[in-house]
């Protein structure tokens, strides 16, 4: 028997919709995270966890060290993009902005993980986004500067960052 390769890497990608604009609407997000879910096992990846709100997404994938991550990101995104035009889900312009977050976990931190990612609705009643995605690079010790984060539009209170719309 041959030697073999065995690896195991979990990733969280997070992205936000362009401009941090409310545009996933709670009425068709399932069916996009089906479709998201279908471009990662095409790939040959496996999605552990998928969930967001409306102007943000977190995935965890369980990676093949052959993957490339940019490129699966990449895809993803277009993806999507052409999914939701498509089916005309908004009748506002959708695009993912640029740039993504990616961290990495171990398995025993799996359940943990995507506890967290299925309870973002619940968490961010109470946590901006750019809190928490700050928040993601200090804890990974990911020097960065403001100028280079995602476009964030400021809210004034978190019932602002709620309203969904068609």
């Amino acid at each position: 028997m041959a030697a073999g390769t065995f690896t195991q890497i979990y990733i969280q990608i997070i992205f936000a919709v362009q401009g941090r604009v409310s545009l996933i609407n709670p009425d068709w997000e399932g069916e996009l995270y089906k479709y998201m879910s279908g471009i990662v096992r095409n790939k040959g990846q496996k999605m552990l966890a998928i969930n967001g709100i409306p102007d943000h997404i977190h995935l965890l994938i369980g990676m093949k060290p052959s993957c490339c991550l940019s490129g699966l990101v990449r895809e993803v995104k277009k993806s999507s993009n052409t999914f939701i035009a498509e089916k005309k889900f908004t009748k506002y312009p959708f695009a993912w902005q640029s740039g993504y977050g990616a961290f990495s976990y171990s398995h025993s931190s799996l359940g943990n993980v995507i506890a967290y990612i299925n309870n973002q609705k619940e968490h961010h009643k109470m946590k901006l986004f750019k809190d928490e995605y700050k928040l993601f690079l200090t804890k990974f010790n990911i020097e960065y500067k403001d100028d280079y984060l995602f476009e964030w539009i400021e809210q004034k209170n978190l019932k602002d960052s709620n309203v969904y719309r068609k």
